[in-house]
C-alpha cells in the first residue's frame, strides 16, 4: 500500500511541475489516440462486413411452405419464423407464404435454387425424384431408431455433411438447408375398410411420397404421389382410393374423415421424417455470420416448440376423430409391418447399387445399431404403464 501511494504521489508532483503547454499534450495525445483507434476499428468493421449486407440494414427473406392454407405445418413454420425474428432483433424478417402463393408444393426447391424464393419450408421426399438418397433424410428405412434419434444422426452422426454433399456437390444446387421437428410415426393411412392383412392392400390405388412409394408398390399397391392439398380432389375423381398424409391434425383439417372412416395407425413407410428448411445459398452467404447462425439455430429452437404443438394437437384431434367424427382407429397388424420391412429389404438391395445412397444408408445403420440399442435396452415399458393406469383403451 505504501509503495503504491508513493508512486502515485510522485506522479502527481511531477505533473505539477509541467508547463501548461506540456500538460495540454497528454489529453490531446489521448484524444488523438482514441480518434485514431476509432478510425481503425471502423475500417476493420467495414472490411469484415464487405461484401455482406450492412449490419444496420433490415433484411427480408421471402419463404414459402409446401403446405395448404389450413395445415398445422404452417403454424410450425411460423414458430420458426417467430424465433428467427425475435433473435435477430429487427435486423432479419421472414415473409412466410402458404403453398401456391408463388409456386406449387413440389416446386419449392426449384424456386429457392433459382432465387424466385429466398427460402422454403418442406420435406425432402418432395424432391427425391432428383436423387433417391434425398428420401433418406426424411422417409428412409427404420433400423430401430425413431425420428428423434435419426435427427440426432443428422446433427451428430454425419448426416448434415452427407446432406450437404448430396445437395451441393452431387446435385449442384444453390441451396443451404437445416432440419427440425422429428415427426411422430406417420399412420398407414385412411381406407374404406379395416386392413387386417397384406392381402387387403393388393391393387389399392394409394397416395404417398418419397421412398414410401417404392415400399408400398413392393407390397402390391398402385401408388400415386400427390401433395396434401390434392388428396381429397383425387379421391373424388377416383385417382386414389386410399391414402396417407401425416398426422390426425393435418389429416382432419383437409377433411380426411369426410371421405373415409377407417384410420390405420402405425407403419414403417414414414417413421422418421423432419421439416427441411432451405435457403438460396447466394442469399444466405451474403448475410452477416450472426444472421446465418440465427437461421441455423432457430431450427433447433423450433424443434421443441413444433413437437410440443404436435403432441397437443395430434392427440386432441385423434380423440375428436374418434368421438365426434365416427372414425374407427385401428392399429396396423404386425403382419403388415413385417411385410413393410421385407419390402424395405428389397428396395435397399436395389438402391444400394448407387454408392452415395449406400454411404448414407450405412451411416444411418451404424448409428442406429449403437443408439437404438442403448434406447431399447434402457427405456421404460411405456405401454405397460399406460395399460396399468388406463386399462382397456389400447386395442389391437
Amino acid at each position: 500500500m505504501t509503495n503504491e501511494f508513493s508512486k502515485q504521489n510522485h506522479v502527481d508532483k511531477a505533473s505539477e511541475k509541467k508547463t501548461p503547454e506540456q500538460k495540454a499534450k497528454g489529453p490531446l495525445s489521448r484524444r488523438k489516440f482514441i480518434k485514431g483507434g476509432g478510425m481503425v476499428a471502423g475500417a476493420a468493421a467495414a472490411t469484415v462486413a464487405f461484401p455482406q449486407i450492412s449490419r444496420a440494414e433490415t433484411v427480408t427473406l421471402k419463404m414459402q411452405g409446401a403446405w395448404g392454407a389450413a395445415d398445422i405445418f404452417n403454424e410450425m413454420a411460423q414458430e420458426y419464423v417467430a424465433r428467427v425474428e425475435k433473435m435477430a432483433g429487427g435486423r432479419l424478417k421472414i415473409e412466410y407464404l402458404n403453398s401456391g402463393a408463388v409456386v406449387k408444393a413440389f416446386q419449392v426447391q426449384d424456386a429457392v435454387h433459382d432465387g424466385i424464393l429466398d427460402a422454403g419450408h418442406q420435406v425432402t421426399a418432395y424432391w427425391y425424384g432428383k436423387h433417391k438418397a434425398a428420401s433418406l433424410f426424411g422417409t428412409g428405412p427404420v433400423f430401430g431408431a425413431d425420428a428423434s434419434q435419426i435427427l440426432a444422426w443428422i446433427h451428430k452422426g454425419g448426416g448434415k455433411e452427407l446432406y450437404r454433399e448430396l445437395v451441393q456437390d452431387i446435385l449442384k444446387l444453390n441451396l443451404v438447408g437445416f432440419f427440425c421437428m422429428p415427426m411422430p410415426t406417420q399412420p398407414l393411412g385412411w381406407f374404406k375398410k379395416e386392413i387386417k392383412s397384406v392381402d387387403d392392400l393388393q391393387g389399392l390405388k394409394y397416395r404417398t411420397v418419397g421412398l414410401a412409394t417404392d415400399i408400398m408398390q413392393g407390397m402390391g399397391l398402385k401408388v400415386t404421389q400427390l401433395p396434401g392439398g390434392e388428396i381429397v380432389p383425387a379421391l373424388e375423381r377416383g385417382v386414389i382410393e386410399a391414402f396417407e398424409y401425416n398426422n390426425p391434425t393435418s389429416d382432419s383439417r383437409f377433411g380426411a374423415q369426410d371421405v373415409s372412416k377407417v384410420y390405420m395407425m402405425g407403419s414403417y413407410h414414414q417413421a422418421a421424417e423432419f421439416f427441411e428448411i432451405i435457403f438460396n445459398k447466394q442469399k444466405f452467404d451474403a448475410l452477416p455470420e450472426e444472421l446465418q447462425a440465427i437461421l441455423e439455430y432457430a431450427a433447433e429452437a423450433a424443434n421443441t416448440s413444433n413437437y410440443a404443438l404436435a403432441m397437443d394437437n395430434y392427440s386432441k384431434d385423434l380423440q375428436t376423430l374418434i368421438k365426434e367424427a365416427g372414425v374407427g382407429v385401428y392399429r396396423t397388424p404386425q403382419s403388415v409391418m413385417e411385410a413393410q420391412l421385407k419390402s424395405w429389404d428389397a428396395v435397399l438391395e436395389k438402391l444400394n447399387e448407387d454408392p452415395f445412397f449406400k454411404k448414407v444408408v450405412d451411416s444411418q445403420k451404424t448409428w442406429s445399431e449403437r443408439v437404438a440399442f442403448y434406447s431399447l435396452m434402457n427405456q421404460a415399458d411405456y405401454q405397460l404403464a399406460f395399460n396399468h393406469y388406463f386399462p382397456g383403451m389400447l386395442k389391437g
